[in-house]
């Protein structure tokens, strides 16, 4: 590790992750996988192959970040995916909302289901599926949104957790990343 990168290899594929301060003295490396076709792929089937014993219906995943694993995921498990947004639409029309703390902004955010997802999540098994889990707090929002669909959370997986590791035992993850302090 450089003192602004840190070296990770996730699914066989090595990348350098940009190290990012989010408070003073504290740091996280940043996993930025858009546009990143390689990682992704490669993450999704390994991804896949952790999960096979799982039984879902479907992926959710939140805005933006998430969305190519989210889609590679449903083309390696044929199941299909939603996904929530940040910002309400008027085309979005009775959509559900649930309220969350973003650690890389810092800033409350938002996260909205589509009324024409609602009939999709509502009574069936979801994997949550996120690129990485830092804080849970966009994964408690999407739990949060996803109860108030009538949906169960059969699964949580990620690329990546990070911070501390006892805390996401449950996630099915390809690594974990460590908190930078100085």
């Amino acid at each position: 590790m450089s003192d602004n990168f840190y070296a990770i290899e996730i699914a066989g594929i090595k990348r350098e992750l940009r190290l990012f301060e989010v408070k003073p003295g504290l740091k996280i490396a940043i996993l930025n996988i858009l546009g990143d076709t390689e990682l992704i792929q490669a993450a999704a089937k390994a991804l896949a192959e952790k999960l096979a014993a799982l039984k879902y219906d479907l992926i959710v995943t939140a805005e933006a970040k998430s969305i190519p694993l989210a889609h590679a995921l449903s083309v390696e498990t044929h199941k299909p995916y939603v996904v929530l947004r940040k910002m309400y639409k008027p085309y979005m029309g009775d959509a559900l909302k649930a309220e969350t703390l973003s650690i890389t902004t810092g800033q409350p955010q938002v996260l909205i289901l589509d009324e024409k997802d609602r009939g999709l999540v509502q009574g069936q098994r979801v994997l949550i599926v996120d690129d990485v889990i830092s804080t849970g707090s966009t994964l408690q929002g999407m739990r949060l949104v996803l109860d108030k669909a009538g949906a169960e959370v059969a699964g949580e997986a990620a690329i990546l957790t990070e911070g501390d590791r006892a805390q996401w035992l449950q996630i099915v993850s390809l690594g974990h990343l460590p908190l930078f302090t100085e």
